[in-house]
């Protein structure tokens, strides 16, 4: 593994503060260098987005009816992907700056990172940073939008019945004055947000990996049952508005499909496991890197505290069981009864230690965050009335 001469302290790292798209949010005055005013970004870009799709839609006569059977007004995903959805996106950014910040910072204050690797995780952390200010990775994600981008939401996520923005005319779709709005400068502003958040989760993972292959000071009997990479399952919460963001666009589309195609929630069973599965291995995913390494402190640990354990054993046995302690020393009050206890209590931990840096409760947690959006689209299954008295008579 080769690694740059350069090299950044762990504080230098940020996933969002970098890039042709931020330098540019600088110069407009939508942000600082430090990711402040993140009410002005999200009211600017929202309003840019959705704005002119209200007021195209008022002049065209589609704002709540027209030969449309979406009016504008009622189309729930337009509206909650841009006033719900990708204000998400703009908050994470802030969230995930803060706190992936001090999750990096991490490795060396608990000494995870000896002085000795020390020059090389500053590289990889320069290495992540050169990634992230990449102009040519910005490029291709545009180019991506309006290619493939654009063929996928045209083709697969827009509805077929006559919308506000679009009408099916001998099998092709023509769109209205709002809809070029919508097609070809709201989605893809979205779409590029989106992917932007996808290729930062990719630096995450790569940096993640690369340190996961430098020389690491982990301890088996190390509390957190991580060898010390507890700390790295606090990173998921700092992609929660991400997760939030995610849901809510597919509770959005979901909700569409229900009030204008005849579709029902439970049809969207397959793709609820299927994005519930995604968002686990999005945020989970790169932490996952850390196993092999965990799994041989593990067994390294289990041989060495095991071998200790006989010979302390087999010492105690002989004292205190074949004569060998002296005969004024008392039995009761011994520290060597606490001692084997001790002992005992670090093997269950080496024991205990998971593959993963992280348990069951995080995994339910970012399963939770994701999914919160589309519950409420199970009252299109039961009223409201039904489920207080369902869970009244579960209650009471």
């Amino acid at each position: 593994m080769k690694f740059s001469p350069e090299s950044k302290q762990p504080d230098d790292f940020s996933l969002v503060l970098g890039g042709p798209l931020f330098q540019f949010f600088i110069r407009a005055r939508l942000t600082t260098d430090t990711l402040n005013l993140v009410k002005r970004r999200v009211i600017v870009i929202s309003l840019f987005t959705w704005l002119p799709l209200l007021l195209l839609s008022v002049l065209s006569g589609d704002l709540v009816g027209g030969d449309s059977k979406v009016p504008f007004l009622y189309d729930i995903d337009a509206h909650v992907r841009f006033l719900v959805s990708l204000p998400l996106l703009l908050v994470a950014e802030l969230m995930v700056h803060q706190r992936i910040r001090l999750i990096v910072r991490q490795f060396i204050v608990r000494g995870i990172i000896p002085i000795r690797t020390r020059p090389k995780f500053e590289a990889v952390i320069a290495s992540a940073m050169r990634l992230r200010n990449s102009i040519v990775i910005e490029i291709l994600l545009i180019v991506m939008v309006l290619t493939v981008g654009h063929f996928l939401w045209s083709s697969q996520m827009t509805l077929t019945a006559v919308t506000w923005y679009a009408a099916w005319v001998d099998g092709q779709q023509r769109f209205s004055p709002s809809g070029y709005w919508y097609a070809y400068i709201s989605i893809p502003i979205f779409q590029f947000l989106l992917l932007r958040w996808y290729f930062r989760i990719f630096i995450w993972a790569r940096f993640l990996w690369q340190v996961s292959r430098l020389d690491l000071h982990l301890v088996p009997t190390h509390p957190d049952c991580a060898g010390g990479l507890g700390f790295l399952g606090g990173s998921t919460a700092a992609f929660m508005p991400l997760l939030l963001s995610q849901g809510a666009l597919l509770a959005g589309q979901i909700a569409n499909h229900i009030f204008y195609e005849g579709d029902t929630l439970l049809s969207f069973k397959p793709e609820i496991v299927v994005f519930i599965t995604f968002c686990l291995i999005l945020v989970l995913g790169p932490l996952c890197v850390f196993a092999p390494r965990l799994a041989g402190v593990k067994r390294q640990g289990l041989l060495e505290y095991g071998a200790l354990a006989s010979r302390y054993v087999e010492e105690f046995d002989q004292k205190w069981l074949r004569g060998g302690a002296q005969q004024d020393e008392q039995l009761v009050g011994s520290g060597d009864i606490q001692s084997l206890n001790d002992l005992a209590g670090s093997f269950d931990v080496v024991k205990s230690m998971r593959p993963f840096p992280f348990g069951k409760t995080v995994v339910l947690q970012t399963a939770i965050a994701a999914l919160a959006p589309v519950l409420p689209l199970a009252l299109t299954m039961i009223s409201l009335e039904d489920m207080v008295k369902r869970l009244l008579g579960i209650l009471l």
